[in-house]
């Protein structure tokens, strides 16, 4: 094992400077025997690293190598297997197990003896050591362990030490001093043990000679004990001082233990105090203002505001623990309980009283505005009552009864009096749209139940008249002149027999102010009031789009459910419910406000059908105003329903319209011409387009128009139709000419198909009427052209039609003799007389026809010349008149006319 050592030394680790100290033989358990070494090796340098070195013998060769090395710090645990038993296993546990089995139980016991060693010395005994004997450890490290681990001798670490290079070269200059130490090692070996053995006998004269020296140590030393046992009794009677001085300091640090816990207590009690009387105590001031404060001025409103805060504050401290149970506590919380109601119930007994004087007070300026069509403003008592919000507000969180008492009594007077006023502004309103006709006396003499029970009524069972019977009766009906009214509803009927100054375009301008006014007034009325209780009430809203009151056109006949609900004093129990309060309170303030509006609407509608564009067009605009203010608010709400019941009213005239045109009977002696709804409709058209220029409801018209205007096609068709004296394709082109020029000049983009489809029918109409009039003058001729296509379309060749015993060239002659220029020109003659008959002269088509019957004509001469020509080849046979003579006939026939 000593050579191997050596040759490890020489082959492996010298060249690493590194000192291999210990090598067991092993190889791993449980495996097949492949042996190698484990080395404990130092590095020679500073700092010093310990490593366990892995080696094996090469397979190829007779040499060693390194293969695994391991730092010793590394290594967590060394374990024996057995303490007791000699087992050449162990296990080494670095940052795993590795399991060996010794060559031998004593090679194992010295490679741990020095890994303990090296542990020792180097890792400050880091590595746990398990199963191993206590005594293998014990002397591992003999009695001078201390010694040989600090001292750093390594020689006790291992038997064979090199020289290192100092001692090198010391022995050099020894041996170079001394001739034969090469030559005589035997001679140099004796001499240096002479000259060892003078040195020690140097030193054992040097030491006698310090026996003296050695001798007043030692007596000095005996003195330095003593005093050493002198200094010790000394500080042993220091030591009973202290212990005393140390029971006292004791005895003062536990009473100023006592003393610091005292003045603890003192502060906090001090501290609760001071809490309780900065939070719980109100001022005398304060008591005073809410006792007898004055809730008139504007000094004592603000002295009794600040002094209900104090107490709200007070009331809502929130209490430490026990303080509930103080005596003191309880009897400030009673005061308080006291004061608040005492000032609840004065403020409410005040508002209450201010309610009704300033009902009283706005109720006498109601008789200046009885003629005037306006509301009075309620700014100065909203700018009064608004001095009390933030009492309201400390009322609302401290007394929720009286505050909801109070604010029904506030609905109740200010109900009544808005009923008195918006009824009192209403009546002006309907005295002013109906002015001094009969139907205005009625409404205006009526009693206010009865007046708006029969409006409301009417506006139920169809306000707007019906016009029956034939246009005869309708032009039978009584129209009063001057600067009365009509007391019929507006029809196409009568826009188509009326004139331009019979509109009573004056009148309706008149309408469409006073409801714009009515409107204006109420809009702001409103908005101010829901401001007002919205700030005075507190009950701040949010602007939803929520409850939006979009009217669609398809919303009527019920598709939008009424919106009153009652307040029926109701608590608000969550922050939606304020909203909702707001709501319920200005449907009970404004209650008649609906009413109101739709017996209005009914009276509008009543006097004049046609008021319902006005109506539609203003109160559209008015719900898209105060939809984009406020979607929520009561306005938007009201306006919303109301509008509902107008577009009611707008579907109701059309509908009228539409029936009245289905009414109409035509006279069976005179021709028929543009009928009368035909020219109503492009009157209701202008009006419409005047009225609604500019509108948010366009739709709505849009509508109407498609409605009407498909409703004038087809009774202008049934009319044609059961027409005797004018021929039906003279009602067709007349009427719908008409129509296409009035669609044309007014550019309605929505009846642009319409519009189209109009010129279609007059074009068709027309050509069909000129073909079948042109029929007639030369109509024998005609025929026998006839019978000439069909036989060619049976079959027979052109050239061969005349070979016919009934189209030869004879018959042709016969033919075209009975048709000269003169009877030519004479049939034409009749022709355009007869035609002048068919026409009517408002719509000036006689010449369009007359153009249209020469361009058809000319067509048909040009077609039987063309026969003659195909079917009679040089035969020589021409017509009696020439195209120029024909363009003549025509020319001088409407010239004479």
């Amino acid at each position: 094992m000593t050579a191997i050592k050596h040759a490890l030394q020489r082959d492996i680790f010298t060249p690493n400077d590194e000192r291999l100290l210990s090598i067991v033989n092993v190889c791993k358990a449980g495996k097949k025997k492949k042996n190698c070494f484990l080395c404990a090796t130092v590095t020679t340098e500073r700092p010093v690293q310990v490593k366990v070195v892995k080696v094996k013998k090469s397979d190829k060769g007779d040499f060693y190598k390194r293969q695994t090395a391991w730092e010793l710090r590394e290594l967590a645990v060394v374990d024996a297997k057995d303490a007791n038993k000699e087992n050449p296993e162990f296990d080494l546990h670095f940052e795993k197990v590795y399991k060996w089995v010794a060559s031998s139980t004593a090679e194992k016991n010295s490679f741990i003896s020095y890994i303990w060693k090296l542990n020792q010395r180097y890792l400050r005994k880091k590595i746990d050591f398990v199963n191993v004997s206590s005594q293998l450890l014990e002397e591992s490290v003999p009695s001078g362990e201390n010694q040989s681990v600090a001292g750093g001798d390594e020689e006790t670490l291992d038997d064979y030490q090199e020289l290192n290079t100092r001692e090198e070269q010391d022995i050099e200059i020894m041996m170079e001093g001394c001739e034969y130490a090469i030559s005589n090692a035997e001679a140099f070996a004796e001499k240096l043990s002479s000259e060892l053995q003078v040195l020690d006998g140097a030193n054992i004269q040097s030491i006698m000679a310090s026996e003296k020296q050695v001798n007043t140590l030692m007596q000095l030393l005996d003195e330095a004990l003593n005093e050493v046992d002198t200094i010790e009794g000394k500080l042993s009677s220091y030591e009973e001082m202290l212990q005393s001085v140390k029971e006292q300091m004791d005895q003062i640090s536990q009473s100023n233990h006592l003393i610091q816990l005292s003045n603890t207590n003192n502060v906090r009690l001090l501290d609760e105090i001071e809490f309780l009387v900065n939070h719980m105590d109100l001022s005398k001031g304060h008591i005073k203002a809410l006792q007898d404060g004055d809730l008139s001025s504007s000094k004592g409103i603000e002295a009794c505001t600040d002094a209900a805060e104090a107490l709200l504050q007070c009331m809502n401290i929130a209490l430490r623990p026990g303080h509930d149970k103080l005596h003191a506590v309880k009897q400030q919380q009673h005061l308080f309980n006291d004061l608040r109601e005492q000032f609840a119930r004065r403020l409410t007994n005040h508002l209450n009283n201010v309610f009704v004087h300033q009902g009283h007070d706005q109720s006498a300026t109601l008789a200046q505005h009885s003629v005037e069509l306006s509301l009075p403003k309620h700014n100065p008592l909203h700018r009064d009552l608004l001095r009390y919000a933030k009492l309201m507000e400390w009322l609302k969180n401290t007394q929720c009864e009286k505050y909801e008492g109070l604010t029904g009594n506030y609905v109740d007077y200010i109900a009544r009096l808005y009923e008195r006023e918006i009824k009192d502004f209403f009546e002006v309103a309907k005295i002013k749209m109906t002015g001094t006709t009969k139907e205005g006396k009625k409404f205006a003499t009526l009693p206010r139940k009865e007046s708006a029970v029969k409006q409301e009524t009417e506006s139920l069972h169809g306000s707007s008249g019906k016009l029956t019977g034939s246009t005869s009766s309708l032009n039978k009906l009584p129209i009063q002149g001057g600067g009365s009214r009509r007391s019929q509803s507006s029809s196409l009927l009568d826009m188509g027999n009326m004139s331009a100054s019979d509109l009573d375009v004056a009148d309706r301008t008149k309408f469409d102010k006073i409801f714009e006014q009515v409107l204006s007034e109420l809009e702001p009325l409103c908005l101010a009031e829901q401001d007002f209780i919205s700030k005075f009430f507190k009950l701040q809203q949010q602007p939803s789009m929520l409850g939006s009151t979009a009217v669609d056109g398809e919303e009527v006949d019920g598709a939008v459910p009424s919106r009153h609900v009652s307040v029926g004093g109701e608590r608000p129990q969550s922050a939606t419910s304020e909203k909702e309060m707001v709501r319920l309170m200005m449907n009970k303030i404004f209650h008649c406000i609906e009413v109101e509006l739709n017996n209005l609407i009914a009276l509008g509608d009543k006097i004049d059908s046609f008021n319902s564009l006005y109506m539609l067009v203003k109160m559209s605009h008015h719900v898209w105003t105060a939809e984009n203010v406020d979607p929520a608010s009561y306005l938007s709400t009201t306006l919303g329903n109301v509008l509902v019941t107008v577009k009611r009213n707008f579907d109701k005239c059309i509908s009228n319209q539409i029936k009245q045109m289905e009414e109409v009977k035509i006279s069976k002696k005179s021709k028929v011409g543009i009928l009368p709804f035909v020219t109503g409709i492009e009157q209701f058209a202008e009006l419409a387009e005047t009225i609604f220029r500019n509108a948010e409801r366009r739709g709505d018209l849009d509508k109407a128009y498609v409605k009407l205007i498909r409703a004038v096609y087809f009774n202008v068709e049934k009319v044609a139709n059961e027409s005797q004296k004018t021929p039906r394709d003279v009602v067709m082109m007349e009427n719908f000419h008409h129509i296409f020029s009035t669609l044309s000049r007014l550019k309605i983009s929505c009846l642009e198909t319409e519009r189209k489809e109009a010129k279609y029918k007059y074009t068709d109409h027309l050509q069909s009427y000129v073909i079948y009039s042109l029929g007639q003058p030369l109509e024998k001729l005609n025929h026998f052209f006839e019978g000439v296509e069909a036989r060619v379309a049976q079959g027979v060749r052109e050239e061969e039609v005349s070979y016919q015993l009934a189209f030869n060239k004879q018959e042709l002659r016969k033919v075209i003799k009975e048709y000269p220029g003169k009877e030519v020109k004479k049939g034409l003659d009749n022709l355009y007389k007869k035609v002048d008959k068919h026409l009517c002269e408002e719509e000036n088509l006689l010449q369009v026809v007359w153009h249209s019957m020469q361009d058809e004509f000319i067509r048909q001469y040009k077609h039987f010349v063309g026969l003659i020509g195909r079917c009679y080849p040089g035969s020589g046979i021409t017509m009696d008149f020439t195209i120029q003579d024909i363009l003549e006939y025509f020319s001088s026939i409407a010239q004479s006319h």
